[in-house]
């Protein structure tokens, strides 16, 4: 699997760098009237792969650290649940207690 990566990431890594290469040519950025700059189109092509990655990673980044958080609230949880007597009925149980619904009486 880790050999895959590697050759997927070199031909990505080749393919931008042909791109690069290939459009060297300067373009201009301006931001309305107020400024403006200009750059290789390859740059200006890298910067938004860039940027675009890094939004990429806050996003998951932030979904991550918010499912942690959740896991860790359900631990607390867990532990704090009161246990059931455990297999030989001394002591607790490895599990939280199930509460069981009552019999119908025929």
């Amino acid at each position: 699997m880790s050999a895959i990566r590697f050759v997927v990431a070199v031909l990505v890594f080749i393919a931008l760098l042909l791109l690069a290469l290939s459009n060297t040519e300067p373009v201009t950025l301006r931001f309305f009237q107020i400024a403006s700059h200009q750059s290789p189109l390859a740059f200006v092509v890298l910067a938004a792969f860039a940027v675009g990655a890094g939004m990429g990673l806050l996003a998951g980044a932030s979904r991550s650290a918010r499912l942690k958080r959740q896991l860790m609230r359900l631990r607390r949880e867990v532990r704090a649940a009161p246990r059931a007597p455990g297999p030989h009925g001394v002591g607790p149980g490895p599990y939280p207690a199930v509460v069981k619904p009552p019999q119908d009486a025929l």
